[in-house]
């Protein structure tokens, strides 16, 4: 599997749960209050760590890291009043008017499920990642929690309720049972790399 399509994989992700961090630090949900660049100010040595933590998971290279600078979502940007139906996957549906979509009660929610959907989304690209670049379960677990409990302080940064294990008990109902369900056309060697992550997962973000 080739390297950009797992990378861009966890910067999509990432970069939703840098917006949802952005919108809940207003503390007022209002869309027109959101700075991602202020958000990300005083941030940016943790920002670095989470970046070379995915670095070393997924052994990328130089150039696949520079993909999440072309990107842009990890500098100043706007959030639209779509990016929270986006990141949310439209669960909340389509308000009519559509200008409601900027209400603060509806952000609110959309932020709540959308943080949920990335997280969760974040782990299967990382564990995905660390299987195509050979780094087994016992290896690339402890890179992986340690990502996940720094993406769950971006994505809550004024009050951390989710913890890396609630994530890992989303990711394993949302997207185990479909690759590893026997009619799965996924390798058996993938199958075998999934279930060792979700058992290290558990024995060690499950204590803590």
């Amino acid at each position: 599997m080739q390297a950009d399509p797992l990378g861009r994989a966890i910067f999509a992700p990432l970069g939703g749960i840098v917006e949802i961090g952005a919108v809940r630090s207003t503390g007022t949900w209002l869309l027109a209050d959101v700075s991602v660049g202020v958000f990300l100010a005083p941030r940016q040595d943790d920002l670095g760590r989470l970046m070379e933590g995915v670095r070393v998971v997924g052994r990328f290279s130089g150039e696949v890291m520079a993909i999440a600078d072309e990107l842009g979502y990890f500098r100043h940007h706007e959030v639209p009043a779509a990016s929270p139906l986006l990141f949310s996957e439209g669960i909340t549906g389509v308000p009519q008017p559509p200008e409601r979509l900027e209400e603060p009660e509806l952000v609110r929610r959309m932020c709540r499920i959308g943080a949920d959907l990335q997280l969760t989304r974040l782990l299967q690209a990382l564990v995905t990642a660390a299987l195509a670049a050979g780094t087994d379960a016992g290896e690339g677990v402890e890179g992986i929690a340690g990502i996940l409990r720094g993406a769950t302080r971006f994505a809550e940064p004024t009050e951390t309720c989710t913890t890396p294990a609630d994530i890992h008990r989303m990711w394993r109902v949302a997207h185990l049972p479909g690759i590893l369900r026997p009619a799965s056309d996924a390798p058996e060697w993938g199958k075998a790399g999934y279930r060792a992550y979700d058992a290290e997962l558990e024995r060690l973000v499950q204590r803590e």
